[in-house]
């Protein structure tokens, strides 16, 4: 077995609250824009209680330009719809196409939701409340599985290699990236679609979130999430897909691809210690940053931008931070770039992960560091450099990107400029 196979991301495909390409993507993220807007959920009987404003929303989402027919998007839940079109977009950025330069069986499909397809949950619970379970949909079951967002992308692309759905919440999008980048190290596969996909902005999951006190109830858009800020008081809820294509370097320079990083580190802990609540000591998340920094070969005096988790809830910022002061020691922790493009995107879920690998790619790519906005009144305990409000010129040696989700799950992934 050769573990010493290096993987690079040779493609990029992104669906969110700033942009449905990467060009897209990338000039509103380092344009510090908030894709988060007034959430409008009108008045019906399911909506009562619901004090939430605001949401990261996809806008302007059109299946039918991404090659979506319109049954297929009758037939496939909008989170499927969203991982459907991310991953379309980066395998044509990366070049790859079936049976031409990669065979259908090495090619993977590693796609996490945190909870898949919840809109058709709730359409057809409300169906079977007002009509009886003899008219729920006989495509309730495949609809809203977790893992049919990347059964429908392998069937689309014809990927017949290592097909794998992460379910780790806010980490899923980190841990399927994470394990794609370990198969194809040990040689699985010459290439994987990875990524995460969510659309979870309905009645049910507001409620829940809401009533757990974990979502900002800001109605002004440009202050509701607050990462790091003095002022935070809960995530805002977002959705949409981010995907990368993974591919063995070897591979990916015999066909002449663009190589846009290197993934080169993947850490992956759990605390162990409550179902929402993160760990107050840091350090389970601590050790899924400093293994994945070991992976990569990180050394003193490199240039790291960390893309933090970056909720803007008081526990989340606060231990985080810890962690990587932990993870990295003190000084070099204060020597970091860390930002959290949440402050644009809201958290996107079982997403997070993946857009903010994308984001971090693009950081590595373009020697620009992503803004924290909004931050405008730090945190005393919250005290590393955030990149508060603009987007900053760095010449970026690694990216980490961070994720910490419900159950402790932790889960990290480091970029290197390739070399």
């Amino acid at each position: 077995m050769n573990t010493e196979r290096r993987v690079v991301i040779t493609g990029m495909g992104v669906i969110s609250p700033i942009g449905n390409n990467i060009n897209d993507f990338r000039d509103s993220l380092m344009a510090g824009k908030c894709g988060i807007t007034e959430l409008e959920l009108g008045d019906s009987e399911e909506n009562k209680g619901i004090n939430i404003k605001v949401a990261g929303q996809v806008r302007d989402f059109v299946p039918a330009d991404f090659g979506l027919t319109p049954q297929d998007a009758r037939r496939s839940d909008r989170y499927s719809q969203f991982a459907v079109a991310a991953s379309l977009q980066a395998m044509a950025d990366s070049g790859l196409k079936v049976d031409e330069n990669i065979s259908s069986e090495r090619l993977g499909v590693y796609m996490g939701s945190g909870i898949g397809g919840l809109e058709t949950f709730v359409r057809q619970s409300r169906n079977m409340i007002e009509n009886g379970g003899g008219m729920v949909s006989p495509l309730f079951i495949p609809m809203m599985i977790a893992n049919i967002g990347g059964a429908n992308v392998a069937i689309r692309l014809g990927a017949q290699g290592p097909c794998l759905t992460t379910v780790s919440a806010c980490a899923s999008g980190t841990n399927s990236i994470g394990e794609a980048f370990l198969a194809i190290r040990r040689g699985d596969a010459d290439a994987i679609v990875a990524g995460g996909s969510e659309a979870a902005i309905n009645p049910i999951a507001l409620g829940g979130f809401q009533n757990a006190r974990a979502l900002s109830t800001e109605s002004d858009p440009t202050k509701a999430c607050l990462p790091f800020d003095a002022r935070r008081s809960g995530f805002v809820i977002g959705e949409g897909a981010g995907v990368v294509i993974l591919e063995e370097y070897e591979h990916a320079v015999a066909r002449g691809a663009n190589i846009i990083a290197e993934l080169a580190g993947y850490g992956n802990t759990c605390d162990a210690h409550h179902v929402t609540a993160p760990s107050p000591d840091g350090k389970p998340a601590a050790r899924a940053m400093k293994h994945a920094l070991e992976q990569a070969g990180f050394k003193e005096g490199e240039a790291l931008y960390i893309n933090a988790h970056g909720t803007g809830t008081h526990l989340n910022d606060k231990c985080e931070t810890i962690a990587m002061k932990i993870a990295l020691g003190e000084d070099q922790a204060r020597k970091a770039v860390v930002s959290s493009t949440k402050s644009m995107t809201g958290h996107m879920l079982g997403a997070a992960g993946a857009i903010e690998a994308v984001a971090c790619a693009i950081a590595i790519k373009e020697g620009m560091v992503p803004p924290t906005i909004g931050l405008t009144e730090p945190d005393p305990e919250c005290d590393l450099d955030y990149a508060p409000l603009k987007a900053r010129k760095m010449d970026i040696d690694l990216a980490m990107s961070n994720s910490l989700g419900f159950g402790g799950h932790n889960a990290a992934i480091v970029l290197r400029k390739i070399r």
